[in-house]
């Protein structure tokens, strides 16, 4: 819109108009005008197209930073494969990004991950491991941060010293994700427990399964093993019934899952089939299937959630409290 303001000092009659060019035939553009012996404005309006939205615009990734679609990873898990294979035991701690629409105290979009790459590993030592470990992260605590214990204790949860001590001392359990649904279904059709959520083989068991399971059942952490490998990601290692893969998460109650791992697919054939099966690029994990193709060994790994961690050490009930900039679904003011 363009708009032509007098000069306080000039008349009205002096006030410049804006002539349409007098070989094109247009109409005249709509005048606005008000009261005699007032301030006027001769004002020209032009048509224009609503801008297109954002959601709308078709991108050019030629023209993008890195000439191709890219995306916050989810895991350092891939790329440290690499490592792990040249190098053996390895491991990896920074930053990853979840698009998953949680709104619960126990997630957020952006967190810290601890995540190990053990080679010539079995699932086995990888339980082992990941046990191991956070043992060894809540006694490191216990010995070097008693005061800071006590504090905790003292304002968010009564016995967090004593509940540490315990996981500490106590073996933790495995049990086959089979099983575990058949607890489960056993405890609602006595009616001894109702969840919100349906319990059934093959369904990823939510928070409040995994609380029931380490707070009710097994009374301590326990470590889920062998899940459907339809609920699980195409580079777990495939059991011989062809239905489960060499999964494991380490459950611990208040929290539910605070570890989560596998064995790795090593073999180049299945790798590809369970790549074709979640409708993934196969191009796209060109580098990793050369990995299997040229050199590999059985490996395994986990990735532990550093602020879940945290929680867990300090008896904190919502997650966003203890990372210093929370980013969730619908929160991202820093």
């Amino acid at each position: 819109m363009t708009t032509i303001l007098p000069e306080p000092h000039d008349p009205i009659g002096k006030i410049p108009t804006v002539e349409p060019p007098k070989e094109k035939k247009q109409k005249k553009k709509p005048v606005a005008a008000v009261a005699e012996g007032e301030e006027q404005a001769v004002a020209a309006v032009e048509e224009k197209k609503a801008p297109e939205p954002f959601h709308a615009k078709k991108i050019d990734y030629k023209k993008d930073m890195f000439g191709k679609p890219s995306f916050l990873t989810v895991s350092g898990q891939l790329s440290v494969e690499n490592y792990c294979c040249a190098l053996s035991d390895v491991y990896t701690f920074g930053p990853t990004f979840r698009a998953e629409n949680s709104h619960t105290s126990r997630h957020l979009a952006e967190f810290w991950m601890i995540e190990p790459e053990l080679a010539f590993a079995t699932l086995q030592d990888n339980m082992e491991c990941a046990e191991a470990y956070l043992k060894f992260c809540l006694s490191y605590v216990i010995e070097n941060n008693l005061e800071d214990l006590k504090f905790f204790e003292q304002q968010y949860e009564k016995g967090l010293i004593e509940r540490l001590k315990n996981v500490i001392d106590t073996p933790f359990r495995r049990v086959p994700y089979t099983e575990a649904v058949e607890i489960l279904e056993g405890l609602i059709k006595e009616e001894k427990v109702k969840f919100e959520n349906k319990v059934y083989w093959g369904v990823d068991l939510a928070s409040e399964h995994e609380k029931h399971l380490t707070e009710k059942v097994f009374g301590g952490p326990i470590i889920l093993y062998n899940y459907p490998k339809d609920i699980k990601a195409f580079y777990m290692k495939l059991n011989d019934d062809g239905k489960t893969v060499q999964a494991m998460d380490v459950l611990v109650p208040r929290i539910g899952e605070i570890i989560g791992g596998s064995a790795r697919e090593e073999n180049l054939e299945r790798l590809d089939k369970r790549i074709e099966e979640c409708k993934l690029d196969k191009q796209a994990y060109w580098w990793y299937r050369e990995l299997r193709q040229y050199g590999t060994v059985p490996h395994c790994g986990f990735g532990l959630g550093f602020e879940r961690l945290v929680m867990m050490a300090t008896g904190m009930e919502n997650i966003r409290d203890v990372i210093p900039f929370p980013r969730a679904p619908g929160q991202a003011e820093f």
